[in-house]
């Protein structure tokens, strides 16, 4: 667990996840709407190089991001409005893996199997208004995102 103060610490994590990524891993964001999800992908974009406002993809689902905007192509996804699971095969996730990496807000909307190696992370709002930070790791991460 960690404990963010505020939105610059958040965007601070982001950055650090972003040293971390290869082409093929997938970071899945839980949390409430407001917890820092997508304030959390910013700063992993931030890390990749992109250095414009990072819009949420809530209404464009996906976003991608591509050299020489980011230095690896990273797509943002957002699957808060998806309803019906056959929808996310349209998406062609797959073929963005196969490229490049991957950050899902809401990812509960795709099966379990999916996030088996990948960093899962939940944001939570606490009672002092700033965010805990938990998270588990499939075996792609085991041995780039610290335990402790």
């Amino acid at each position: 667990m960690r404990v963010l103060e505020d939105e610059q610490e958040t965007l601070k994590v982001g950055r650090e996840l972003a040293a971390m990524l290869r082409i093929g891993d997938k970071i899945a964001l839980t949390g409430t709407l407001g917890a820092g999800k997508t304030t959390l992908a910013r700063g992993i974009l931030e890390g990749l190089g992109f250095d414009e406002e990072v819009p949420s993809p809530t209404f464009a689902i996906v976003q991608q991001y591509e050299p020489p905007e980011t230095i690896m192509p990273i797509a943002h996804v957002d699957l808060y409005r998806i309803e019906d699971p056959e929808e996310i095969q349209e998406l062609g996730l797959e073929d963005t893996i196969a490229v490049g990496a991957m950050i899902v807000e809401w990812p509960d909307r795709l099966p379990d199997i999916f996030w088996n190696d990948a960093l899962k992370i939940t944001l939570e709002i606490t009672e002092e208004g700033n965010r805990r930070l938990t998270w588990s790791t499939g075996d792609a991460w085991k041995d780039r995102w610290p335990q402790t």
